[in-house]
């Protein structure tokens, strides 16, 4: 049963044909991300393949005051795809072509339902690569609507550093660029920002311009364990404020070591760990695990395990972005909440002792990581959806580790986004500012037909 006119409904179907369903199955499917917010189901679906047809659906739902929410890959954490109004769910999964490769520009134009490992995939034979690496194989359009980032983060930025510009179609269905393929530009607002990070609450990314970046010539990958997550943390923190450009820097914490071990088939030891990733030409390579082991050796971090085979590296890193799975794995029938915070590089320490205090006694397997680098970490919990007194325990402890988080200079979320998990959080971290978000949503979306009750509260 969908609340659609017949009117609507007709219109699409003629549009689309079988591209447009409201099958219960697929759209069950599109009204859930991940995680164990409780699905909230469209009315239809439409799979578009053209930005045209983004339009052309989103200035029918307009007519008609209809919610529209775009759909990726389904990896979102946050709640951004339930469908809380109803409406139409818009997949772009099948906008998959990448546009263009400037090779000699470093940048390329990618269609929005192309993916990370798809689009590195085309790149790896002309020597580039795009580093942001949220761990779940997200689409490109995803990942700029939710500001993305994830382990290269700490050298390379996140999705807000790395896209050139942005094709959109607007709430009324006009279709907008944001911008071109210049480095830099002092023309206009900054529309381009004011898209990455809006989760669909103001438009559909069907076009994305990314910057690229050459493979690095050497890439060497190492594990270090440590007696304490604090000597971790503090050995991590001391990298940073030296300057090190590690490629990437991942806590791990003992109790996900385990969980990983079990899941991915490893045999990592079973302590606070930190994975590193170095890249550059030989000799940079050599100079940085040079400086990181001296600063591990004077933390009381243990030896070295080596990864430089490509193949080992992979195993690695596919166990570390595994690592959501792996906690979730060690219940039945049990759903992942996962929550991210992220503070100032000289508070992670304290942050995440604090985070360890709140876990203990913990009903249900939790397990911190983070990409500690810049700061952001990272609690995975497997809970029963079904259980009141489990979500209530979960949601305690989120809520003390997020306002700790904003008491001491930091956000509620460094990557996952508000959607409808954090929204109890932003005017506590942005004050007044909220109602400012609020005017530029209500010019740019007076009907609010976009994503909506995801960000701002209602």
């Amino acid at each position: 049963m969908t609340h659609l006119s017949t009117g609507l409904s007709d219109k699409l179907r003629a549009i689309f044909g079988d591209r447009f369903s409201t099958s219960p199955a697929l759209r069950e499917q599109h009204g859930r991300g991940e995680s164990y917010h409780t699905a909230a189901i469209p009315d239809g679906v439409v799979f578009a393949e053209q930005t045209n047809e983004v339009a052309q659906t989103v200035r029918l739902c307009a007519a008609e005051g209809v919610p529209v929410i775009a759909f990726g890959a389904g990896t979102s954490l946050e709640g951004h795809l339930t469908a809380i109004r109803g409406g139409i769910s818009i997949d772009l999964s099948r906008m998959s072509r990448i546009v263009r490769v400037g090779a000699e520009d470093l940048d390329c134009t990618v269609e929005a339902g192309v993916t990370r490992e798809q689009l590195n995939a085309h790149l790896r034979d002309k020597g580039l690569f795009f580093p942001i690496d949220p761990g779940a194989n997200a689409s490109i359009g995803g990942m700029a609507a939710t500001r993305a980032s994830g382990t290269n983060a700490v050298r390379y930025g996140t999705m807000r550093e790395n896209v050139l510009s942005l094709t959109v179609v607007l709430p009324s269905g006009q279709v907008v660029r944001t911008g071109g393929r210049a480095r830099k530009s002092s023309a206009g607002y900054d529309l381009t920002r004011l898209f990455i990070g809006s989760e669909g609450t103001l438009g559909i990314i069907t076009e994305v311009t990314l910057r690229l970046y050459g493979i690095p010539e050497t890439i060497s990958a190492a594990l270090c364990s440590f007696a304490s997550v604090e000597q971790a943390v503090d050995t991590a923190i001391a990298v940073v404020q030296l300057g090190i450009p590690v490629a990437r820097m991942e806590l791990m914490d003992r109790g996900l070591i385990a969980a990983v071990n079990a899941y991915s088939n490893l045999t990592l030891k079973i302590e606070d760990t930190l994975a590193f990733e170095f890249h550059g030409s030989p000799a940079g390579v050599q100079e940085q695990i040079d400086m990181v082991a001296a600063i591990v050796e004077e933390h009381g971090g243990r030896d070295f395990e080596w990864a430089n085979a490509a193949e080992d590296r992979n195993r690695l890193w596919k166990a570390r972005h595994n690592a959501f799975y792996a906690v979730v794995s060690q219940r039945q029938n049990a759903k992942g909440w996962s929550s991210d915070v992220c503070v100032p590089v000289s508070e992670l320490s304290g942050c995440i002792l604090k985070t360890r205090a709140l876990l203990q006694g913990c009903s249900v397997p939790a397990a911190i990581l983070g990409h500690v680098g810049d700061g952001n970490y990272h609690v995975v919990f497997a809970v029963d959806p079904d259980n009141r007194a489990e979500l209530d325990e979960v949601a305690a402890i989120n809520k003390a580790m997020v306002l700790h988080a904003i008491s001491v200079g930091g956000t509620s979320t460094g990557e996952h986004g508000i959607g409808t998990g954090k929204i109890d959080y932003l005017r506590r971290e942005h004050g007044d500012a909220v109602d400012l978000m609020a005017v530029i949503k209500a010019a740019i979306d007076p009907m609010n037909i976009m994503n909506p009750g995801k960000i701002l509260p209602e």
